[in-house]
């Protein structure tokens, strides 16, 4: 519940404290006298909008501060602490919005803190949810609403049914997951035939190719040879003779070989009286044997070295091919073989979507089925429900001076089903006796819609069962407009039967509804410096005395009157006998 509420410049509030408590408490005051900039002032706690014209004239800015009492396991408090907010250890939570005056030029700005925390405003909206519903002038927008209407009838039906429109909910959300999945790839079908086509088309060029894993730089080595046969052949052939001399010339002494052999020669022979010498008379005749064996390996490569055109053509035709699959699927044959392995395992998948097809097909019918089962179970609870709401509505509004008035509440098949049903739920307002049914927020004043909502809220609080979650604070503006006498005590004692799991804040005209009220606020009016203005003093508690002479100024508009005062002290006493 909302503890208490810190007002400083708002309209023509300079500055105000304003207690509250549980159970039912009601403000009132002369007309004018601040009751409106109290509910502005709790509107911009609940994350409304921030009007820079409401700030007080000759203010730079205007605050709001509110403390809001919530139970350890409340989903409000578990948000504030998501958004970093500092909270008591009672589980009070401090909520500050600061507005700015501005200039005609520059508007001023808003500011919101929860729990000394800075948070967007939206949060602020978020979490007043589920802490406060107000019913005002505008706040009746909300009851021409589909889908508030057909929340209101759903926490109506009770726990049961929530729990059936939870499982509908989950089954739908699933369903729509699977036809989305469905959705595309039967939308993308087409494009996967295409695709395995290509893919069964590259495979098959790779498999006729058939590389080999190395062939394209094996290839490419022997092209190389084959087409410089001719100077390779020259090449090896000068360095055999250089090696051992021609064979057809007549002197081969400057051959390698026969000059190593004669350094040999000369170095063993003076070996003889150096020991140096002829170790290195060894190491010639080792290189001796290593020219020895190069020219014999020259002379094998010369004879195994033939120009061979035939091979030379093979080796090019193979190469082309190779390279017609590189160009297409890899920089080179490893890049092929590697593309082909990833080609196969998309194949694979590719051949597979008709199956997938066919398992999501039979889990979407499969959900079709559940959620229809699951959409007949919540319409025949609405249905139900729908009667003994409107039933329990209109009982209300007898009481509340809307005799003849009955609420009907339709249920029927909605244009397209969805995750809350398959329903369209509407509640109808006769307002009075062989007028005809119309829409809420037709045909009605504001003051009628307001009792409407009472006593929906009366109903929905009392209703055995219901699984709604009742919000910890009530807030009613203009309730009691074009009401009275009797119609207003009834008013009064509904709020009353309200407030007793719940805080309920009333701005109220009528003394028979103040009377009903745990705690009775006044807002009055000072003048300082020729300028009207609501002051610390200015909103107080009455009790006693005080209280008779406040309700004696509502009924007659006299405090003084004896009558006036007579009558406030049998309201008083009559709402306690209650």
């Amino acid at each position: 519940m909302i503890d208490e509420i810190r007002i400083d410049d708002l309209g023509v509030i300079g500055r105000a404290h304003v207690r509250l408590g549980s159970g039912l408490t009601v403000l009132t005051g002369e007309t004018g006298a601040g009751k409106t900039m109290v509910l502005t002032a709790l509107g911009l706690l609940l994350g409304g909008r921030a009007d820079p014209a409401t700030v007080r004239t000759g203010a730079s800015s205007a605050a709001v501060e509110g403390r809001v009492l919530l139970p350890p396991d409340s989903p409000a408090l578990e948000r504030a602490r998501e958004a970093g907010a500092e909270v008591d250890e009672d589980g009070t939570l401090v909520v500050l919005r600061t507005v700015g005056a501005g200039t005609p030029d520059s508007p001023g700005r808003s500011r919101a803190y929860l729990g000394g925390r800075s948070v967007p405003q939206g949060l602020l909206a978020e979490i007043a949810e589920e802490l406060v519903t107000v019913h005002g002038q505008a706040d009746q927008m909300r009851l021409r609403s589909a889908a508030r209407q057909r929340a209101a009838l759903d926490s109506f039906a009770g726990a049961a049914h929530g729990a059936v429109l939870a499982e509908h909910a989950r089954a739908w959300a699933e369903r729509a997951q699977v036809q989305a999945e469905l959705d595309d790839r039967v939308a993308r079908a087409q494009e996967r035939a295409r695709e395995a086509e290509l893919l069964r088309l590259g495979l098959a060029e790779v498999e006729r190719v058939a590389p080999l894993p190395g062939e394209d730089l094996e290839l490419a080595t022997e092209a190389e040879r084959l087409g410089n046969a001719e100077d390779l052949r020259a090449a090896a052939a000068g360095a055999h003779v250089a090696l051992v001399g021609d064979e057809d010339a007549a002197d081969v002494g400057a051959a390698a070989v026969v000059l190593v052999e004669e350094a040999r020669r000369s170095l063993e022979l003076a070996g003889h009286h150096d020991r140096a010498l002829a170790d290195l008379a060894v190491r010639a005749a080792e290189a001796g044997y290593l020219l020895a064996d190069l020219a014999t390996e020259l002379s094998a490569y010369v004879q195994d070295l033939q120009a061979d055109p035939a091979r030379l053509d093979t080796v090019q035709r193979r190469r082309a091919e190779l390279t017609g699959l590189t160009r297409s699927y890899g920089e080179d044959v490893a890049a092929v073989l590697e593309w082909a392995q990833d080609a196969s395992r998309r194949l694979l998948d590719l051949d597979g979507g008709e199956e997938r097809v066919a398992e999501l097909t039979a889990e979407r019918d499969r959900l079709d089925d559940r959620v229809r089962r699951l959409a007949a179970d919540i319409t025949g609870t609405r249905t139900d429900a729908a009667v003994r709401l409107a039933q329990a509505v209109t009982d209300e509004l007898v009481s509340l001076a809307m005799a003849g008035a009955h609420l009907e509440v339709v249920v029927r098949p909605a244009d397209e089903p969805g995750p809350h049903g398959a329903d369209h739920v509407e509640m109808l307002l006769v307002p009075h006796a062989g007028a005809p049914a119309r829409p809420l927020g037709k045909g009605a004043s504001g003051g009628e819609l307001s009792r409407v909502m009472l006593a929906l809220e009366v109903a929905l609080a009392t209703a055995e069962g219901s699984g709604a979650a009742t919000p910890g604070t009530f807030v009613f503006d203009e309730v009691d407009a074009g009401v009275g006498g009797r119609a207003a005590t009834q008013v009064g004692e509904r709020l009353a039967r309200l407030a007793r799991g719940t805080q309920v804040l009333v701005v109220t005209h009528l003394a028979q509804v103040a009377a009903c009220a745990d705690r009775h606020l006044v807002v009055t009016k000072s003048v300082a410096d020729g300028v009207d203005v609501v002051t610390e003093s200015d909103v107080r508690e009455v009790e006693g005395e005080a209280r008779v002479r406040e309700l004696a100024r509502m009924l007659s508009g006299q405090d003084d009157s004896s009558t006036a005062r007579a009558h406030a002290a049998e309201l008083l006493a009559q709402s306690v006998g209650r």
